[in-house]
């Protein structure tokens, strides 16, 4: 077939098929779908690291430090995220976005 050239279907068509109104489960489908794919990937890299390691000795202290760092990581994170909620649920992110009257 001369002069007969198959165009390929832009990123936007796409975009429009996974984000119609009516594909609101399909949505929340592939968004499990990436999100379980990317935990996965993250734990095997981690699982990959950790026995690749085999040759670092870490001794008693090192081990309770490294899980006092892990947990106060995730304490200060959650803390964080939970200031924003409840700036946000009490309107000061409001107060400090409305011009002055």
């Amino acid at each position: 077939m001369i002069g007969c050239q198959l165009s390929r279907p832009s990123v936007a068509w796409y975009l429009s098929l996974v984000l119609s109104p009516g594909l609101e489960p399909m949505r929340t489908v592939l968004l499990f779908l990436a999100l379980g794919g990317m935990l996965v990937a993250s734990l095997a890299l981690a699982a990959y690291l950790w026995w690749d390691m085999g040759q670092v000795e870490m001794g008693v202290h090192g081990l309770i430090a490294l899980i006092l760092g892990a947990l106060f990581s995730l304490a200060l994170g959650g803390g964080l995220m939970a200031l924003v909620f409840y700036s946000h649920r009490r309107g000061y992110d409001d107060r400090q976005n409305r011009p002055d009257d």
